[in-house]
C-alpha cells in the first residue's frame, strides 16, 4: 500500500499535513503527535521582523467552528531559523514554512533568508493585507496574485505553494493566475470572512470586527473550491478547511486534491493529525487501494 505523494518534486511520506497556524512549530504538540508519522509539518505563518498580533479579543466560537483575528502574530524569520527549524529537523517529516508580508518586499526579505535552509517547501500567505493597496488582501485581485507570485518565484530556491483566499468571486481564475505567475502549487482554502455580535453587549465579540471562519462549518464550500481549482490547473493541490477526520480529507482527495492539511481541528484534538493518517490507510485497506494516486480527482469531471 504506497501513500507516497510527490508534489514539485518533494516526497511526502504521505498527503496530510498541518495547517498554518494551527500547529504553531510542532514543538507545542511534540507530547500528543509522532510529528514522524506526518508528510509534513506547515508553520505559523513567518514575517520578515515580529508581529504582535490583533488586539484582544480575537477568537470566537461558533456553530462549527471559530472565528479568528490574531493577526498572525510571530517572533520573525530569525527566531524561527535559531529555534524552531532545528527542533523540527529532528523529525522525519517535510517542513513547509508559511510566508507572511504587508508588502512584496516583506515576503521576499523571508523568502531569501529561508533560501539557503533545510525548509522543503515556502507557503505564502496572499491572505495578508497589502498595506500599498488600501488593505486589500494579495490574494483578491489575479493581477495582484500573479505579481506577488512571479516576483517571489524569482527569488526563491524552494518550490513555492501559494495558499489561495476563498473571499473572491471566481477561485479558478485565482488558480489559473498562481499557475501562470510560475507558482508550483497551490493550497486552499485559507478562511472565510465572519463575524459574530454579542447581543447583550450590543458589540463585536472580536476587537477586529472581523474574524477568518475555520472548522468543519466550512468545509462543503472548500470542497467544491478545491474541486473547481484542481480542474482549473495542471499544478498540484492541497486541500484544507473543515477536516476533522480521514473521511474528510478523502473527500478532498477524490475531489482533486494531492496532498491535505488539518487545521482547526488540531485544537480540538491534538490527535487529529495522526488520526487522519491511520484513517486513509485503514480506507486503503478496506477499498483495496493500492497507491493513494487511485483516490486523487476519482470523481471525476
Amino acid at each position: 500500500m504506497n501513500t507516497k505523494v510527490t508534489i514539485a518534486g518533494v516526497e511526502f511520506k504521505n498527503p496530510v499535513m498541518t495547517a498554518s497556524g494551527t500547529f504553531g512549530s510542532g514543538m507545542e504538540y511534540g507530547d500528543f503527535v509522532d510529528l514522524n508519522r506526518l508528510g509534513a509539518v506547515v508553520t505559523k505563518g513567518v514575517a520578515s521582523v515580529p508581529w504582535p498580533g490583533n488586539p484582544v479579543p480575537r477568537v470566537a466560537e461558533t456553530y462549527g467552528g471559530m472565528l479568528n483575528a490574531i493577526g498572525l502574530q510571530n517572533p520573525g524569520v530569525d527566531v524561527f531559523v535559531e529555534r524552531d527549524l532545528p527542533f523540527l529537523q529532528q523529525f522525519d517529516t517535510k517542513v513547509i514554512v508559511n510566508v507572511c508580508g504587508k508588502s512584496v518586499e516583506d515576503y521576499l526579505a523571508v523568502v531569501e533568508r529561508l533560501g539557503d535552509t533545510a525548509v522543503d517547501m515556502l507557503e505564502i500567505n496572499v491572505s495578508c493585507p497589502n498595506v500599498k493597496e488600501g488593505a486589500i488582501a494579495f490574494g483578491q485581485k489575479a493581477d495582484s496574485l500573479y505579481d506577488i507570485t512571479s516576483q517571489i518565484k524569482a527569488k526563491a530556491k524552494q518550490p513555492i505553494i501559494m495558499k489561495l483566499s476563498p473571499n473572491v468571486t471566481d477561485i479558478a481564475e485565482m488558480a489559473r493566475a498562481a499557475e501562470a505567475a510560475g507558482a508550483d502549487a497551490i493550497s486552499l482554502i485559507n478562511t472565510l470572512t465572519g463575524m459574530k455580535i454579542d447581543i447583550h453587549k450590543r458589540s463585536f465579540v472580536l476587537a477586529n470586527k472581523t474574524g477568518g471562519l475555520s472548522g468543519p462549518a466550512i468545509k462543503p464550500v472548500a470542497v467544491r473550491m478545491v474541486y473547481q481549482a484542481s480542474h482549473a490547473v495542471n499544478i498540484p493541490v492541497i486541500g484544507m478547511g473543515g477536516i476533522a477526520c480521514a473521511e474528510d480529507a478523502i473527500e478532498f482527495l477524490l475531489a482533486g486534491a494531492n496532498a491535505v492539511a488539518v487545521g482547526a481541528m488540531n485544537f480540538v484534538n491534538p490527535r487529529a493529525t495522526v488520526e487522519v493518517v491511520e484513517g486513509i490507510e485503514a480506507y486503503m485497506q478496506q477499498y483495496k487501494v493500492g497507491d493513494i494516486k487511485e483516490l486523487i480527482g476519482a470523481v471525476g469531471e
